[in-house]
């Protein structure tokens, strides 16, 4: 009988022991699971703050997109219009300084700059402005106004008549 008093006792202060370590581990994961869902209540009130500030902010930036968005069309469009008034204008300058050269072309035969006797001169206009039937020579002579050059067609007949490629045909019609 004394073993199973022994083993009785024994027992009994391991029983004691294991719910005390019981009481402790219980106790300890009570504690632990209410931090835990104390940790979690105070993620989810931060998540959702946190998210209803993005909420706002996106509100805002929206409202700032819509903003800029009426500026960009606003300024594409005074772009536009001024790019509009500006081809306007350089058309009208060039439609001038194109009346310009016309006035200068008929002109040119009684400006000083003009080394040609107007008498010996007939006006063609197109392709070249003037040829001259000088008592030396016959010269071909192009008026050109301001920054004006030679256009294609006028700088193939200059190449032609410096490469003396130019001659004499008689037509006779019966």
């Amino acid at each position: 009988m004394s073993v199973s008093v022994f083993l009785y006792f024994t027992l009994k202060r391991q029983k004691s022991s294991f719910q005390k370590q019981f009481s402790s581990i219980s106790s300890d994961f009570t504690n632990r699971e209410n931090n835990l869902l104390s940790n979690i209540s105070t993620l989810q009130e931060s998540f959702k703050s946190q998210n209803e500030s993005i909420l706002e902010r996106k509100k805002e930036l929206d409202e700032k997109e819509g903003i800029y968005l009426d500026k960009i069309k606003s300024l594409e469009e005074n772009l536009f219009e001024e790019t509009e008034t500006r081809k306007k204008i350089t058309s009208q300058k060039k439609s001038s300084e194109v009346r310009l050269g016309l006035v200068a072309e008929t002109l040119a035969p009684f400006l000083d700059q003009f080394n040609f006797e107007p008498e010996e001169c007939s006006f063609l206009g197109k392709p070249i402005d003037y040829i001259s039937f000088g008592e030396e020579e016959v010269t071909f002579i192009e008026i050109k106004s301001g920054n004006a050059k030679l256009n294609k067609n006028q700088k193939r007949i200059k190449k032609q008549i410096e490469d003396k490629k130019v001659s004499w045909k008689e037509v006779r019609i019966k």
